[in-house]
């Protein structure tokens, strides 16, 4: 699916019923085993947001970007700061997430004035820069005038509230008894879902395919008279747009932020997870940031009892084991699917036609 209309309508519509049913259905089922996979998941649609945002800036328009995890960052701190008692604020989640939005649009956009003429590693390099410096402000900026308090971070985080509607607490409506976490999932899921038909229709768009002629060949799109250097700011800014917003989710579910949370590890993941190739599949991303988030914690909750049970003890601790699983993956899927797990047509073509 990628914006245009579908050959079998009915079919189409058909397998869209399925998927929203299962949705629907998938929290609870969830819950059986435990809430605990609920609040992975909802971890997962979080990944999945941040990941859909860096795939317009890097899958769309082709720029690599190593520092988006700092937009996560200025959205989950603009939640803290506006909805605890740190400043004393308790804004409405309604209001704090634009706000979270258009503050981390603007970092966007200073991120990307100074580097519209790097390409490649350079530009790799500067974004990863730029993620670390905001990580580093935030664990810094405690003194002389407390903003973020430091390494302590941020606690007492307001859940989202709708018109009484606590997302944290417990409730019951017609018989269903509703966790908070499983409140989350559903608006996360709304979220999500408003994302993708986004990007699916920015694809296909006149924005869309200018920033595919930038992608292909920045110096023939110029040429053609499209306006590389607004168009690469707007791809930094609707992006980080995202990002911010999913970082104001991430701040609320906790209700307890640090710095550490967005350190270079995360940065890397992140950008490995929406990186969508260089023609942005958008149903790859998904797919990746789901994957990255269920089997870690499958990790830690199986390798542990089995090395109890076949050797008395933990040999090998389940992060080690991750790391290698995380580095394995990489190398796999360059060497088996290097046009990624769900390649679009094209890039698919462009393969076929270099292997021949």
């Amino acid at each position: 699916m990628t914006g245009a209309a579908p050959r079998n309508p009915a079919l189409f519509w058909l397998a869209l019923a399925i998927a929203a049913t299962a949705l629907v259905v998938l929290p609870f089922a969830l819950s059986g085993i435990g809430t605990t996979w609920v609040r992975v998941t909802n971890l997962a649609l979080l990944y999945v947001m941040l990941a859909l945002g860096l795939n317009i800036v890097v899958g769309f328009a082709g720029l690599l970007d190593l520092g988006y995890i700092a937009f996560y960052a200025v959205g989950a701190y603009t939640y803290a700061l506006l909805a605890s008692p740190h400043f004393g604020l308790h804004l409405p989640f309604w209001v704090i997430l634009p706000i979270g939005a258009g503050i981390a649009a603007l970092f966007g956009v200073l991120l990307g004035a100074p580097t519209l003429k790097l390409r490649g590693d350079y530009l790799a390099i500067v974004t990863l820069g730029f993620g670390e410096i905001i990580r580093i402000f935030l664990n810094n900026l405690s003194r002389p005038i407390n903003i973020t308090n430091g390494p302590q971070g941020v606690w007492g985080i307001d859940p989202f509230r709708i018109d009484g509607l606590n997302f944290s607490g417990k409730q019951t409506v017609l018989g269903l008894s509703f966790s908070g976490p499983i409140k989350y999932y559903y608006l996360l899921v709304l979220l999500v879902a408003a994302v993708i038909t986004l990007t699916l229709r920015l694809q296909n768009s006149r924005i869309g395919r200018a920033w595919e002629a930038i992608r292909e060949d920045e110096v023939a799109a110029r040429a053609m008279g499209i306006n590389t250097t607004n168009l690469k700011l707007l791809a930094y800014a609707m992006g980080a747009t995202f990002g911010g917003v999913a970082g104001g989710g991430f701040a609320a579910v906790p209700a307890l932020l640090s710095p550490g949370r967005f350190g270079l590890g995360e940065a890397v993941l992140v950008g490995f997870v929406g990186g969508g190739g260089r023609h942005g599949q958008e149903w790859g991303v998904v797919l990746g940031a789901i994957l990255l988030s269920f089997v870690p914690e499958i990790l830690r909750f199986s390798v542990g009892p089995v090395q109890q049970s076949l050797f008395g003890r933990t040999l090998i601790d389940p992060e080690v084991i991750r790391m290698l699983l995380f580095g394995l993956a990489l190398v796999l899927v360059m060497l088996f699917r290097p046009a990624g797990l769900l390649p679009s047509a094209v890039r698919k073509r462009e393969l076929a036609e270099r292997s021949e």
